[in-house]
């Protein structure tokens, strides 16, 4: 059971306010244009939760969480329009002195969804300015985190650089091609690295969220918030990646993939890939390397392991059914393979689902 968070008794209110603005751990949403509304929105009703389960005394486990306060900041103290040209009205500037320690500066998510588009957002002016401040609350010992494409404006501001990141699964490549010297960590929702959180796509800043309430109030206080707003807890986002060879532009890989989904059924030689894609083993290899980050069977795999995801959420085949529908004689080897791909277990929908996994 929940226990109840202790309130002072004895102190006179203003002394209580006092105290309690000292303590609070603010967290600011800093706003850019083209902010995306959907994460804003749920990292404000994660923050609020989170409040108003602490003043209820709800907050569970021994100890108690401090109190929380979230504001929403522009760079210039203006409204900002979102990425659906709305007006986002802001609570005040961005401001560098009222940051201390412990403090979040976050950045939603922002609608740049291609390699365009990012170079666009990098090099507005604005952009800039925001990279120079969180910088340097970073280096004044906040905790500074961003989700989807907002995660390149921390990159760009060197927060990265040597650590470990996630950012939206579509955009990893031109991520890794822009900052090669952070580790990706593509498959991921969340990753933190000395102090540094990161997330990936849209709905992933819950995720971001709720470990930023974890570490800053507590797990239990954020598992707490996961159950009101009733949030999936997920750690990967693997599932959907596995249609991700589907953005590349070489007409060969996509001729490969063609050829591909066209013989799920039987096994396939390097030979019949490089003649599908009408050039030699080696130049094949070498392209799907350059383009994917992976080898021709890696890719082969992956384009099965889609194929196999969209046929057990639409059918009610077996996953025994699915594996020989895509070109895996053995129901273990492909359950391998789908984890590998996917991050989960495959499951079917049908009478076969229930068998043993």
């Amino acid at each position: 059971m929940p226990g109840r968070c202790g309130k002072p008794t004895v102190q006179a209110s203003g002394e209580i306010d006092k105290l309690r603005s000292s303590l609070a751990i603010v967290i600011t949403h800093v706003v850019l244009d083209g902010v995306a509304e959907g994460p804003l929105g749920v990292g404000l009703d994660v923050v609020a939760t989170a409040t108003r389960l602490v003043e209820a005394g709800l907050c569970p486990g021994p100890g108690r969480a401090e109190p929380l306060r979230q504001r929403v900041v522009s760079l210039d103290g203006r409204p900002v329009r979102s990425g659906t040209g709305r007006s986002v009205s802001v609570d005040g500037t961005l401001s560098l002195r009222s940051v201390k320690a412990g403090d979040v500066l976050l950045v939603p998510g922002l609608s740049a969804a291609s390699e365009r588009a990012i170079e666009s957002l990098l090099s507005r002016a604005d952009t800039s300015r925001g990279i120079e401040l969180l910088a340097r609350a970073a280096a004044k010992g906040a905790m500074v985190a961003a989700s989807c494409s907002a995660t390149f404006v921390l990159a760009a501001a060197g927060l990265l650089a040597g650590r470990s990141a996630t950012t939206t699964w579509w955009l990893v490549s031109a991520f890794a091609r822009r900052f090669p010297e952070v580790t990706v960590r593509a498959d991921r929702m969340v990753v933190e690295s000395e102090g540094v959180l990161t997330a990936g796509s849209a709905f992933a800043h819950a995720d971001l969220m709720l470990a930023i309430v974890a570490r800053v109030a507590s797990p239990s206080l954020a598992h707490l918030v996961a159950r009101y707003l009733v949030l999936d807890e997920r750690v990967s986002q693997s599932r959907y990646m596995v249609m991700e060879h589907l953005r590349v532009a070489d007409p060969a890989l996509r001729a490969v993939e063609r050829f591909v989904a066209a013989n799920l059924g039987r096994q396939l030689t390097l030979d019949e890939l490089a003649r599908a894609a009408a050039t030699s083993t080696r130049t094949l290899a070498r392209r799907v390397q350059a383009g994917l980050g992976m080898t021709p069977l890696e890719f082969v795999q992956r384009v099965r392991v889609a194929h196999a995801s969209h046929l057990l959420e639409t059918t009610r085949e077996s996953v025994e059914e699915v594996s020989a529908r895509v070109g895996y004689a053995d129901a273990a080897a492909f359950r391998r393979v789908y984890k590998r791909y996917a991050g989960e277990t495959p499951r079917g929908r049908g009478a076969g689902a229930t068998r043993k996994r």
